[in-house]
């Protein structure tokens, strides 16, 4: 076995830049090094005694010469021989250029490619395609569509962009009115609509994506769509959350973080334990179950990407007391 082999992961750091265009920057690979030409999130190892968010600045700094002011951590993805910690970058000043020779690039985050990429930075770019909040709708009650159209329309109004539409139980004859009439809705104000464990159907319909509980995704060892359309998965657990990954979905769920109605005899991860259920993740994972919008930034301080949840996001139901 060889020392690389052996070795700890070297702790890598790296940023995301936007411009006012909402491009991020990237910064091409030099040659002689592993992944030569390939692009990348700016950034570096860590130094003794650093902690990340000191380290980012001090390599965008050497890196770029710019000052930056470090936001919340994006995510943290790993394999055998590096971790790699992404964060937001909320603020920089400086004149920028490649103090390195590195070539740099702002790109569009929907026009990036996968094989432009390293892989650990492809997660990155996952994330930041994902919105912090993630509306899981109610079952709609037979008749009452008009309705649960309008609370769709208020939540998205409200800032909500990415909705999973639930109605297990609907036949497809049933839910494929309502699931082109709440997509509507979504294209209209530019969010994206995904349908609960059917995906012939999502697929049929035009959607934006499916999502899928463990017991479907299970059975699966790739995609069931095409990358073009997003893939999340319902999860509860490392194993899950690993299955999830490898089988090339975009995002997870992980529940419950909390004690929930809904599953009284399900046992609470906590926070503490969940965030620690993310370390070989690889792929952004919302935080789920009893939370409420002021639980975002537990959720970011633990490694997620934001929050999953019914009853807090849904505007006709009460909010969590």
């Amino acid at each position: 076995m060889t020392d690389r082999e052996t070795a700890a992961p070297i702790h890598v750091v790296a940023g995301v830049l936007r411009d006012t265009r909402g491009r991020v920057l990237l910064t091409q690979r030099p040659h002689g090094k592993q992944h030569a030409g390939l692009w990348e999130f700016p950034g570096g190892k860590l130094e003794a005694g650093e902690s990340a968010r000191t380290a980012l600045q001090r390599e965008l700094h050497e890196e770029l010469g710019i000052v930056a002011v470090i936001g919340r951590r994006r995510i943290d993805v790993a394999d055998a021989h590096v971790r790699l910690d992404a964060y937001e970058v909320d603020h920089f000043s400086g004149p920028m250029r490649g103090r390195e020779s590195q070539a740099l690039a702002w790109v569009d985050p929907w026009k990036i490619e996968s094989q432009w990429l390293p892989p650990l930075d492809w997660p990155i770019v996952a994330s930041i395609r994902l919105p912090d909040r993630y509306l899981i709708t109610p079952i709609p009650a037979p008749g009452g569509e008009s309705g649960f159209l309008d609370s769709i329309a208020a939540a998205l109004d409200a800032g909500i962009c990415l909705v999973q539409l639930r109605a297990p139980g609907w036949s497809r004859n049933t839910l494929a009115p309502l699931a082109r009439r709440a997509h509507g809705l979504c294209r209209e104000r530019g969010a994206r609509l995904l349908l609960n464990a059917d995906f012939e159907l999502a697929s049929v319909l035009g959607l934006d994506g499916v999502h899928l509980p463990y017991r479907i995704a299970s059975n699966l060892n790739e995609r069931p769509i095409p990358a073009s359309m997003l893939l999340g998965v319902s999860c509860h657990s490392p194993m899950e959350l690993a299955h999830a990954a490898t089988m090339g979905a975009d995002f997870a769920t992980l529940s419950p973080i909390q004690p929930t109605d809904s599953h009284p005899h399900s046992t609470p991860l906590g926070w503490e334990n969940a965030g620690d259920m993310l370390a070989s993740a690889n792929l952004p994972v919302y935080a789920l179950g009893g939370l409420s919008v002021d639980d975002l930034a537990h959720s970011f301080e633990n490694g997620f990407q934001g929050i999953a949840a019914i009853r807090a996001l849904w505007p006709s139901l009460p909010p969590l007391r």
